[in-house]
């Protein structure tokens, strides 16, 4: 018994997770370029811990699971595997506001942030005091230049003289004149990426992101990209989600009840 409930609270702690992903799927429908968020899970074998020649003596040899010895394949639980997620395109929402940039393909803006570059789907932009073109939390995109090259040089700075506007090549122009192309990068290996907030992603350590130049690529002025959740399906998980974690607390109540008759009433038959 004590086995099943530990596999029960297992399958019940999963589904909490999965909850909390799917609310804050649900809390970032209006952000622009929000990619969504899945859960994953696996089933965890305490027997594959085991070396393959190991042998183990039974406690009670007169005892039904010794005589249908299992070699610890029934203790199975709910492992959280991590969080994956889904970099599909959202809709482009047109904004009318030339600061607004949306990107149609698989890329990423390249920002300049406190801690490093980080990439970010984003492009709801404006210009600061110094007349820097940044993002919403005031953090500088970065032109094209090569990667290796030094991302304090890479700012994009405009000097007031006439009307911005960008290319869905992702040049920068200024009264007509080009003042650099937006970095815009794709990322071969999306596992090496991880959310840190602000709607941006940095890099895990000891994984290749396998950045590029993106090249299939076009940059919507006035527009932005919208979140890529869609509400309907992430309210049908919720409540798949609520169901399963019920049907885990009922499980564990017949368990701990099963246990206290266990305790309380068998040794009275004695």
């Amino acid at each position: 018994m004590s086995k099943g409930i530990f596999t029960a609270v297992s399958g019940a702690m999963a589904q909490a997770t999965k909850l909390d992903t799917i609310a804050n799927n649900l809390a970032n429908v209006n952000t622009p370029g929000f990619k969504r968020d899945t859960q994953v899970f696996q089933e965890y074998l305490a027997s594959y811990e085991k070396e393959p020649n190991a042998i183990e003596v039974p406690r009670v040899p007169a005892s039904i699971e010794s005589f249908y010895d299992m070699q610890g394949g029934d203790k199975s639980y709910v492992d959280a595997a991590g969080t994956f997620t889904d970099f599909t395109q959202g809709g482009l929402r047109p904004t009318g506001n030339p600061l607004d940039l949306a990107i149609e393909g698989e890329g990423f803006f390249e920002v300049l942030t406190p801690s490093g570059p980080r990439l970010s789907r984003s492009g709801s932009l404006t210009i600061d005091g110094e007349g820097t073109l940044v993002t919403k939390q005031g953090y500088p995109v970065l032109r094209d230049g090569g990667l290796g090259q030094d991302p304090q040089g890479r700012v994009i700075r405009v000097g007031g003289q006439g009307q911005v506007t960008v290319s869905q090549a992702g040049e920068v122009f200024e009264g007509g004149e080009n003042i650099g192309r937006l970095s815009v990068l794709t990322v071969g290996n999306p596992d090496a990426l991880s959310k840190t907030g602000n709607n941006m992603f940095a890099f895990k350590e000891n994984m290749n992101p396998e950045l590029a130049v993106a090249q299939d690529v076009k940059v919507h002025q006035g527009f932005l990209e919208a979140s890529n959740v869609n509400i309907i399906q992430e309210m049908t998980d919720m409540i798949a989600a609520t169901r399963v974690f019920e049907s885990t607390q009922k499980a564990i109540q017949a368990y701990d009840s099963m246990s206290q008759k266990v305790v309380n009433d068998v040794p009275k038959l004695g």
